[in-house]
């Protein structure tokens, strides 16, 4: 069964031996490695190419216009030839058995769309410095859009088959990709977990959904959410999980963060454009936050 590894790289390739290295020392060896560059800035393209030059199962594409994310994933698995595929960071890892414990899982749950695991957190030297607390069961009746609570996380492993019955990853996404991709997997068939540390995640300043872009992270999150809600309203076959209620306060709270955001940053005009959004969603949730922020403008 082959496997597909895919690796989006954007300015990473200073870390990019680890991971490398990582997936040379797999336990399980029938595996291509797709890598799509999307137009580097820095080193990454010699640094990949020297890596990969005397190993045909490594491929790099390179793009010549940078277009995020989103566009450059879907990329990824457009190249894919494997029966399985999984997404692997060029600054992260994978720890020695990760490959083979996902074939043995697919191959025991033949009909799943995608299978998660757990991570773990890693210093700029790979050195694990904790467990991720993220990664469980989804319990029967909700979906991972009802019951997020980070229960799909890294190392997750999905059908290339069953990915191709879906609209495929969006590409204008800057970030919260790996959201988007556990959405539309869930459309098409069960998410099965595995209890076990399969994949090392680097915090580096560059991380997209840690330090200093968390708030951007924030946004992208809300706006995949979104879309997988709107998207599974129009389709009589899809169950939601998720009533209209429970919408509107993930609307609010998104806005409610953003209400806070601006007040810090002194912005008032969009300080009170969010608040308006906040009161569209509804009248009665933190009313009386609401109310303090539109009466008192530097209240936050």
């Amino acid at each position: 069964m082959l496997f597909s590894i895919l690796i989006a790289n954007y300015n990473n390739g200073v870390y990019f031996k680890d991971c490398f290295e990582s997936i040379l020392n797999q336990s399980y060896q029938n595996f291509e490695v797709i890598i799509v560059d999307d137009a580097s800035t820095d080193d990454s393209v010699i640094e990949i190419q020297s890596l990969i030059a005397t190993d045909p199962r490594f491929v790099l594409y390179t793009e010549f216009e940078n277009r995020g994310c989103g566009y450059t994933k879907m990329r990824c698995v457009s190249y894919a030839k494997g029966v399985i595929c999984g997404f692997v960071d060029p600054d992260d890892a994978l720890t020695p058995n990760a490959l083979e414990v996902m074939i043995n899982a697919f191959k025991k749950h033949p009909e799943a769309a995608m299978i998660s695991s757990k991570h773990y957190f890693t210093d700029l030297q790979l050195t694990i410095t904790r467990e991720s607390i993220h990664g469980q069961v989804i319990p029967k009746g909700h979906s991972f859009l009802t019951y997020g609570k980070g229960a799909v996380t890294h190392f997750a492993v999905f059908s290339l088959e069953k990915y191709r019955q879906t609209q495929g990853l969006n590409p204008i996404y800057k970030r919260a990709v790996d959201q988007d991709l556990y959405f539309i997997m869930e459309e098409v068939g069960p998410i099965f977990y595995l209890d076990i540390f399969l994949y090392l995640y680097r915090i580096t300043e560059k991380s997209i959904s840690a330090n200093s872009n968390t708030f951007k992270a924030r946004y992208w999150h809300y706006r995949v959410m979104k879309e997988a809600y709107l998207r599974r309203k129009k389709n009589p076959n899809q169950a939601i999980n998720f009533t209209r209620n429970q919408f509107k306060k993930m609307e609010n709270d998104y806005f409610i963060t953003r209400i806070k955001v601006e007040g810090a940053r002194n912005a008032i005009c969009k300080k009170y454009y969010f608040l308006f959004k906040s009161y569209q969603t509804s009248l009665t949730l933190d009313w009386k936050y609401k109310l303090l922020c539109l009466v008192l403008p530097k209240y936050y």
